[in-house]
């Protein structure tokens, strides 16, 4: 039987109740994000500066442009541990150093590392860090 509201329109009634049961959503793997951010960005700067250097070299870009020199001066530390691995080739004004792009694969791959202890290292415990 059916039952009516005061305005006339048809009321269902519900006889039995249906207990809800409550999931719980498993959230992925909290970590600290700026961190990894901010070690991501150090990592991108190091590697346009030592890519700026391979290509104004490659280029043969003027030795007396003060920009060229900021950028030889700021990246040769980067580079200089890697210098010597393979030998630098091309003409005189065109050189080719292969020790700039294994900076730069180096360098990345360190970033990739600590990006991913960071993820290890602070996501909270019993949870799987997030995947990448």
């Amino acid at each position: 039987m059916q039952q009516t509201s005061p305005d006339s329109v048809p009321v269902a009634q519900v006889e039995h109740a249906v207990p809800v049961e409550h999931v719980a959503i498993a959230e992925q793997g909290r970590y600290n994000f700026r961190a990894a951010a901010v070690v991501g960005f150090i990592v991108g700067v190091v590697d346009v500066l030592i890519a700026g250097r391979f290509l104004l070299k490659l280029l043969g870009a003027s030795g007396q442009s003060s920009f060229v020199n900021l950028v030889y001066s700021v990246s040769w530390p980067l580079v200089a541990p890697f210098h010597g691995i393979f030998p630098n080739s091309g003409s005189a004004g065109n050189v080719f150093e292969p020790a700039a792009l294994v900076a730069i694969a180096v360098y990345a791959l360190i970033g990739w590392g600590v990006v991913v202890l960071i993820r290890i290292a602070t996501a909270p415990r019993g949870t799987r860090p997030a995947t990448s």
